[in-house]
């Protein structure tokens, strides 16, 4: 279990981590989400004890990170798939994180194995691999003490799609084992079809903190009509709450509801389906919004 309790992080006037809790259990996968700069990268590092806090606490089965008698045999870490040593092949890589904590060596192969690095881009030097390759890497890295726990973030970067889905399923077989999985990621939807749990943070704060399925249980029904106007007006006379979204109206309501209001003023539909595909993203641009960079008209408009 990973348990952040109270945690604040400040550089001089400026709060990074305000007073931040929650927990990743074990057999989970946790999604932790923000607009950049939110705080989830400094929480991380906190984590794994690469920044210490101004005050609160982080423990990694019960422990702080620094007090692991052999910490990678406990957590595995990704924070920054470029920070490999450039000069060094992906095997002397791993051989020498084998041979660190103590792991038979047969766990190299197994891992590059795991990872689909094959024999002969093993032994290229990371500094011609691709971003995808070393997130690759670093997994294998992450994962070669066998630990009980990953802390990963943008673990996707630079994946194609094919490997975006084969690290979905590698995380997922890995918390369907018992393992427990903090994961960072800006791709909404891969979060939204891994995630367990949900941790998003804005400014510095949670914002919004469980189930996936709790938090994303007001989705609603997205609904497409040339006739957007006329809708939404029908929609508001039968009180239900719509609001305007990729071209539709998203509203809170079942979708049977909303294709009977629809039916009764004479509105043809193009498109009437539950708007969980597109709940997560609503639900984190809302939770966050005061923390984005960049709105679009709508969205301001929405938010007025």
């Amino acid at each position: 279990m990973i348990t952040v309790e109270n945690l604040t992080r400040k550089y001089g006037a400026f709060t990074a981590v305000d007073n931040v809790s929650f927990t990743a259990r074990p057999g989970r996968v946790t999604g932790f989400l923000g607009p950049n700069g939110a705080g989830k990268s400094t929480t991380m590092r906190i984590l794994v004890g690469l920044t210490s806090p101004t005050s609160g606490a982080t423990t990694i089965a019960g422990r702080r990170f620094a007090d692991l008698p052999n910490p990678a045999r406990e957590v595995g870490v990704l924070l920054d798939a470029s920070a490999q040593h450039a000069g060094r092949t992906g095997r002397e890589i791993l051989t020498l994180a084998q041979r660190t904590i103590g792991v038979p060596a047969d766990r190299v192969e197994a891992m590059l194995d795991r990872v689909s690095l094959t024999p002969a881009e093993s032994r290229r030097r990371v500094r011609h691999y691709s971003l995808g390759m070393r997130q690759r890497l670093g997994i294998a890295v992450a994962l070669i003490g066998d630990p009980g726990m990953l802390i990963l973030d943008e673990p996707a970067n630079g994946l194609d799609p094919a490997g975006i889905r084969w690290m979905r399923d590698l995380l997922r077989d890995y918390a369907d084992r018992g393992g427990t999985v903090l994961l960072s990621s800006h791709l909404l939807h891969e979060i939204e079809v891994i995630a367990d749990d949900l941790v998003v943070i804005g400014n510095g704060r949670i914002v919004a903190s469980g189930s996936k399925a709790d938090l994303l249980a007001g989705a609603g029904t997205l609904v497409r009509t040339r006739e957007v106007a006329a809708l939404a007006r029908a929609l508001a006379d039968a009180a239900v709450v719509a609001t305007p979204m990729n071209g539709g109206l998203r509203a809170d309501a079942d979708a049977e509801l909303v294709g009977q209001v629809a039916l009764a003023a004479g509105v043809p539909l193009l498109e009437l389906r539950a708007a969980d595909g597109a709940g997560l993203e609503e639900m984190f641009l809302q939770l966050t919004a005061e923390t984005q960079r960049d709105q679009s008209p709508t969205l301001n408009g929405a938010a007025a």
